[in-house]
C-alpha cells in the first residue's frame, strides 16, 4: 500500500508489532458500512463514476458476506481491516477498487470506524443495563414491604425495606445508562474527510457522509478529527463506573447470601461447589464481578496514558486504542449479563432479614425524633438521651422497643406510653415517607417513575 517509497521489506518483528488485523477485523461491519457511504459520496459529487460506485458497493457488499460466512481470509501482511478489505476488494471488481481511497486517510478511516464500532456498543450496553434495571425493579416489587436492616460502616443503622435497598441500585444504573448517552451524543460526530489530518483538496461533502453514517453532524476540525480519542476514554470512565456499581451489589449478594446472615439464596444457575468441601455453595459469579472494575480502570489508565503525551496529530500509538476498549466492553457486557441472571435468579429471605432487625436497637432515631416532635427537646438533647435508652437496653440485653414505660421514664420522665407507637421496626419504615424514602408506598412509587422512564427511552 505504501511500498512506492520503501525498498525492502519489514522485519518479520517489525510485522508482528505492527499489524493489527487479530484486533480489528472485529470493525469489519463498520469499515464496510464507512467505505459504502463515503463510495456514494464520492460519485455524489462526480470525483469517481456512478459506475465505479456501484462496483465498490457491490463488492463490499460480497466481502461483509463473506466475512460473516466465515469465508474471508484475513491477512496480517495487510496489517489492518482496512487494508484486508481493500486488497480483497481489488481481487473481486479490478481497477475501481483503487479509486475507492480517494479523499481519505486510514487515519480518519479507522476514526470513523472506531467511532461507528463503539457508538454499537453503547446502545448494546445501554439496553443491556436496562434489563438489569428490569430485574431488580421486578424484585424490588415483590420486596416493597419487607423489612431489613439498613447499615452504615456495616454496623446496623436503620430499618429499611429489601425492595428500597435494591431500588438504590437502580439509581446508580440509571446514571449510567445516562453517563453513556451522554457519552454517545459527543461520540455521534463523523471524522471521515478529515483525510490524514488536514482535510482534502477534492470537493466533497463531509455532512453527507455523517448523514449517512448516522452521525449528527462532521467533526468540527481535521487534525482533532483523526487523533481525538476522548470518545473511548468516556466510555471507559463510564464503564468503569457502572462496574463500581455492580461490584459494590456483588459483594451485597456475597454477604447477604452468607449462611451466618441467610438474606439470600442464590440459584444453582449462578453458584458453584468446593473440590474438598461437599456443603460449600460459593458465590462466584458475584465474586468474579466484583473484581471486573479492575479491567476497566485499567483499559482506562492505559488508553489515558497513551494520549497524554502525544503531539498532534495521529500517532501509531493510537493503534493500541481498540485492543484495551473491545475487552473492555466485553468484560463490562459479560458482567452486567451475569448480574441481570443473578437478580432474576434471586431468592430472598424476608424472615432471616426481620429476624436481623431484632438487633442493634434500628429504631433508635425514631425515639430521639419523638422526643423532638411531642416534648420538643433540642434534637441533640433527643440524642443524648437516646444513647442512654440503648445502655439500658444493652444492660437488660433486649432491643430498646422492649424496654418498659418504667425503663424508659427512668431515662427521662416525659416519655409516655404513646412512644411505644413509633417504636416498632414497621412503624418506623411506614414514617420515612419523605420523597425517597423507605416507606412501602414511596417504594412503589420510585419503582412506577422507574419504569415509566424506561418505557420512555427504549
Amino acid at each position: 500500500m505504501w511500498g512506492g517509497r520503501f525498498f525492502e521489506s519489514n522485519a518479520a518483528i517489525m510485522q508482528a508489532i505492527n499489524a493489527s488485523i487479530d484486533i480489528d477485523k472485529r470493525m469489519y461491519a463498520q469499515d464496510i458500512k464507512g467505505s459504502m457511504a463515503h463510495a456514494r459520496m464520492l460519485a455524489s459529487q462526480g470525483i469517481i463514476s456512478a459506475d465505479d460506485a456501484e462496483a465498490i458497493c457491490q463488492g463490499l457488499a460480497q466481502i461483509k458476506n463473506e466475512i460473516e460466512a466465515g469465508q474471508f481470509n484475513f491477512s496480517q501482511e495487510l496489517e489492518d481491516i482496512h487494508m484486508n478489505v481493500e486488497a480483497r476488494l481489488k481481487a473481486l471488481i479490478g481497477e475501481p477498487a483503487g479509486r475507492l481511497h480517494t479523499a481519505r486517510s486510514r487515519n480518519d478511516q479507522v476514526a470513523t470506524d472506531f467511532r461507528l464500532w463503539l457508538r454499537d456498543q453503547i446502545d448494546y450496553t445501554i439496553g443491556q443495563i436496562s434489563k438489569l434495571i428490569t430485574a431488580l425493579l421486578d424484585k424490588a416489587d415483590q420486596h416493597a414491604e419487607d423489612v431489613m436492616p439498613g447499615y452504615t460502616h456495616l454496623q446496623p443503622a436503620q430499618p429499611v425495606t429489601f425492595g428500597h435497598h435494591l431500588m438504590a441500585y437502580v439509581e446508580m444504573l440509571d446514571r449510567d445508562m445516562e453517563r453513556l448517552q451522554d457519552a454517545r451524543k459527543r461520540l455521534n460526530r463523523s471524522p471521515l474527510g478529515s483525510a490524514a489530518m488536514a482535510g482534502t483538496g477534492f470537493d466533497i461533502d463531509r455532512e453527507a457522509t455523517a448523514q449517512a453514517l448516522g452521525f449528527s453532524g462532521p467533526t468540527r476540525n481535521s487534525m482533532d478529527g483523526v487523533s481525538d480519542r476522548d470518545f473511548a476514554l468516556e466510555f471507559l470512565a463510564a464503564g468503569s463506573i457502572c462496574l463500581i456499581h455492580l461490584s459494590r451489589l456483588a459483594e451485597e449478594l456475597v454477604i447477604w447470601s452468607t449462611p451466618s446472615i441467610g438474606f439470600v439464596t442464590m440459584s444453582d444457575k449462578f453458584s458453584t461447589g468446593s473440590s474438598i468441601m461437599p456443603q460449600k455453595r460459593n458465590p462466584d459469579a458475584a465474586e468474579l464481578i466484583r473484581a471486573k472494575p479492575g479491567r476497566l480502570l485499567g483499559a482506562f489508565q492505559t488508553l489515558a496514558v497513551v494520549m497524554k503525551g502525544l503531539p498532534m496529530t495521529y500517532a501509531k500509538d493510537m493503534q493500541e486504542d481498540k485492543e484495551i476498549t473491545f475487552s473492555a466492553a466485553d468484560a463490562l457486557d459479560l458482567s452486567i449479563a451475569a448480574m441481570t441472571g443473578m437478580v432474576e435468579d434471586l431468592t430472598a429471605h424476608p424472615d432471616a432479614m426481620r429476624a436481623a432487625c431484632q438487633k442493634g436497637h434500628l429504631t433508635a432515631t425514631d425515639l430521639a425524633d419523638w422526643l423532638v416532635r411531642e416534648l420538643g427537646m433540642p434534637f441533640r438533647d433527643a440524642h443524648h438521651v437516646t444513647g442512654r435508652v440503648v445502655v439500658v437496653a444493652d444492660q437488660k440485653g433486649c432491643p430498646i422497643w422492649d424496654l418498659s414505660l418504667a425503663d424508659l421514664q427512668a431515662v427521662e420522665p416525659g416519655i409516655t406510653a404513646e412512644i411505644f407507637d413509633v417504636l416498632s421496626i414497621d412503624a418506623s419504615v411506614a414514617s420515612r415517607k419523605s420523597f425517597g424514602g423507605t416507606a412501602p408506598h414511596r417504594v412503589r412509587q420510585a419503582i412506577a417513575a422507574t419504569r415509566q422512564r424506561l418505557a420512555r427511552t427504549s
